[in-house]
């Protein structure tokens, strides 16, 4: 592993997949409040996403062979862990949460998440092609990815009507594929 305090989320997750816990800890000191953010967006409870967190962050350790460099960004690949994580946690509790608790001040509601993409120079050209589609497409999909909504919620948010949603999503992921794949 680089001996540098400043590897790579890469770097790290290649030596996670190799048994190294120090690399783990770094992983998780750099990640975790980025991670935590989406999280929260998802769950709207402070514990709530730290517990999904925390269970993303085992998958991680567990799971670090699988990650492919080829495929896509290391940080791509634990926010998906994360959001399947914060959705599941959603999922077991049927209630619904309120929140009572004022959202975590990097994500306030007013908060972009195509302007924090575009802040991030790994997602350069994703945010290229998300600024691409169409706005109905890149709304439904950034409600449903960003914000972990279901299609049926995301239909409710933009008054349109479900099936009209799903196609969106399914069209214009399929656009997001193609352009960052050239």
């Amino acid at each position: 592993m680089p001996s540098s305090d400043h590897a790579t989320p890469e770097e790290l997750v290649v030596a996670c997949a190799k048994g190294d816990r120090k690399a783990l800890k770094r992983l998780y000191d750099q990640e975790s409040p980025r991670l935590f953010g989406l999280a929260l967006r998802i769950v709207r409870q402070h514990s709530a996403a730290a517990d999904a967190v925390q269970d993303a962050f085992l998958q991680i350790w567990l799971k670090a062979a699988l990650f492919d460099p080829t495929r896509g960004s290391a940080r791509a690949w634990m926010a998906g862990i994360v959001r399947y994580r914060a959705l599941d946690t959603v999922k077991r509790n049927t209630r619904e949460m309120l929140c009572n608790e004022p959202l975590h001040p990097e994500i306030a509601e007013d908060f972009d998440p195509l302007a924090a993409l575009a802040a991030n120079d790994d997602s350069t050209r994703l945010h290229a092609c998300l600024e691409a589609l169409e706005e109905p497409k890149r709304r439904a999909i950034l409600l449903a990815f960003t914000d972990g909504l279901s299609h049926s919620e995301v239909a409710d948010r933009i008054a349109a009507p479900l099936g009209t949603v799903k196609a969106w999503i399914r069209r214009g992921m399929i656009s997001l594929k193609a352009c960052v794949e050239q």
